[in-house]
């Protein structure tokens, strides 16, 4: 029986090592990270669920879903998560999406407003699916829905080009304080990808000029953007909303550091800005700077680390590095930030 010992030990040996990898294939988010994520947040028909909000499903988590799943390199999850989204969403007149969804009313669109940031994501993921794996179909959607930003929710205004958030309620004549802006709908590392598919001059000065406003927005002692902003004269927090550095505006310098923007003085403000004590995440009230909530998620500290990374190349410490899902929104800035540091700051893990 020694020599059938021998041989089944060897081929132990041979096969460990290959589940092992399978668990490691995909791309910059490895496949067992997207396993987790889909079997907490993607239903059986497609939609990506938002268990803190209800359970609603928004044009946002459709395009998080879609960008991750492209970044996954998970084809059929993808088309998955696009079947849904062109159906159940993609229903306005103008090409935009309907920014929310619910399983429990009827109809299932209870805002049929759009949301410009998850459009940006929706078309930006398309583009990368399209080039990624020869898909000119989702190329001529992208096409489609980048138009159709252009179209509708670009403003120029005071010499600036500025994004609307939804194509209803925050121009100059929705509200006596319009144009109304959320600094963090600026998604940078989308435009150029938007741009190969709906060429325009447009998507540059909207990122130059979205560079500008970040830099410009310092409210407060902790000088920080607020989630929602006046723009009608001098930049202020906007009239019915909280005035606060919030769960908006945390995903900022996430998006500067992917799309390799944002400069240091910039990052090391924000970095200064929402340091809380034992690595926690801090919103704040823009105009007193008082700590209003202290965020300890390992998605929401992991913010943090990049910018650590990115300024000072402090290494990602151990205890942000697995991910394990906890709630959709950190849970998804946990992987985008995991795939930034693999994909262009492995010295820092």
């Amino acid at each position: 029986m020694r020599w059938w010992t021998a041989l089944l030990a060897g081929l132990l040996a041979l096969l460990l090592p290959m589940a092992a990898g399978a668990d490691e294939q995909g791309g910059s988010v490895k496949a067992g990270e997207w396993d987790q994520y889909k079997a907490r947040f993607l239903d059986s028909g497609g939609r990506i669920i938002d268990d803190a909000n209800g359970n609603v499903s928004h044009s946002e988590g459709q395009g998080y879903g879609l960008l991750l799943a492209v970044l996954a390199e998970n084809p059929a999850d993808f088309a998955l998560i696009w079947s849904f989204t062109r159906r159940e969403l993609l229903l306005r007149d103008d090409g935009l999406a309907a920014w929310k969804w619910s399983a429990t009313e009827t109809p299932h669109i209870i805002d049929i407003n759009n949301a410009t940031d998850g459009d940006i994501l929706i078309a930006y993921a398309l583009v990368l699916a399209g080039e990624r794996w020869k898909r000119q179909d989702y190329l001529q959607a992208a096409s489609r829905i980048a138009k159709a930003i252009l179209d509708n929710t670009l403003l120029d205004h005071g010499g600036r080009t500025l994004l609307l958030p939804g194509v209803t309620g925050f121009g100059t004549t929705d509200r006596p304080d319009g144009p109304v802006v959320n600094p963090s709908y600026w998604i940078f590392e989308a435009f150029p990808a938007l741009d190969r598919v709906a060429p325009s001059p447009r998507w540059k000065a909207l990122s130059d000029d979205g560079l500008v406003l970040l830099n410009a927005l310092q409210s407060g002692p902790r000088k920080m953007p607020a989630d929602w902003v006046s723009l009608r004269t001098m930049p202020k927090p906007a009239q019915g909303f909280p005035a606060e550095f919030g769960y908006n505006a945390l995903r900022i310098p996430l998006y500067l550091a992917r799309a390799d923007m944002g400069g240091r003085d910039l990052m090391a403000r924000l970095r200064a800005g929402m340091a809380g004590d034992n690595d926690a995440l801090v919103l704040s009230d823009v105009s007193t700077g008082a700590v209003q909530t202290s965020l300890t998620d390992p998605g929401y500290r992991f913010v943090n680390h990049i910018l650590a990374c990115v300024l000072d190349r402090v290494p990602i410490p151990d205890s942000v590095k697995v991910f394990s899902p906890t709630q959709y929104y950190p849970s998804t800035l946990h992987l985008l930030g995991l795939s930034y540091v693999r994909e262009k700051r492995p010295e820092c893990l």
